[in-house]
């Protein structure tokens, strides 16, 4: 039977009752993620060309809502919903995914709380918002900019929480600087910078359409007195 210790994560001296060792190599777990993500980008990619007036950048917005929102309900679902992952003994994918993660995240397996609220709030709320976000884009809804922006706004708000409560706790959670760097940052910094980028970009249409909605009674009142 598994020792309480008896696993490859920081720190040593962390309990993790009924630990079963991962069944698959690191190279399975990172190329099955990677090749599904390919996939789900490029059937986003092909559809969104067939959509009437949609702009290149738009559709590159859909295929990042598709990848994140089947991310955040797929992958930080079934973290949420499966507090023993670490025991499964079937080799199952998901089960894999976050034992091989917890090597650059040791609070993942730990189940520690303030990471199990914010990825269950992600789960939960950001994972579908992601893909109303993509039928937004593509039906041209007028709510398609400030939904994203409210999604971006919530994954800043939740990676910033997660990096800031690490820091706090001592950052001291990955096996290895290579796991440190490539899981922990790595892993992480897209929705840092991307989220950012359509933050700022949503802002500026928001804020050119209420201009433009302010001004039009202006002129309208200029018209009216001009008779």
């Amino acid at each position: 039977m598994e020792g309480s210790h008896d696993h490859p994560y920081i720190p040593r001296d962390l309990k993790i009752e009924g630990y079963v060792p991962l069944a698959l190599p690191m190279s399975t777990i990172v190329g099955i993620y990677a090749a599904a993500s390919i996939i789900v980008v490029s059937i986003v990619w092909i559809f969104s060309g067939k959509a009437k007036k949609i702009t290149t950048l738009e559709r590159w917005l859909m295929c990042w809502w598709a990848f994140t929102g089947l991310t955040h309900m797929i992958l930080e679902g079934y973290f949420v919903f499966s507090p023993e992952f670490y025991k499964d003994k079937t080799a199952c994918y998901l089960a894999e995914v976050w034992k091989e993660y917890s090597k650059g995240d040791s609070r993942y397996v730990a189940r520690a709380s303030d990471i199990v609220a914010v990825e269950g709030l992600t789960a939960v709320l950001e994972g579908p918002a992601c893909l109303l976000a993509i039928y937004a884009i593509a039906t041209r809804k007028s709510y398609s900019y400030i939904l994203q922006f409210a999604i971006s706004l919530g994954q800043l708000y939740g990676t910033f929480v997660y990096f800031i409560t690490a820091f706090l706790d001592g950052d001291n959670f990955a096996a290895s600087p290579f796991y440190y760097y490539a899981y922990y940052v790595g892993a992480n910094f897209s929705w840092l910078v991307i989220p950012t980028l359509i933050s700022i970009r949503c802002w500026k249409k928001i804020c050119s359409a209420v201009g433009v909605a302010q001004a039009q009674p202006q002129s309208s009142q200029k018209k009216t007195k001009t008779r």
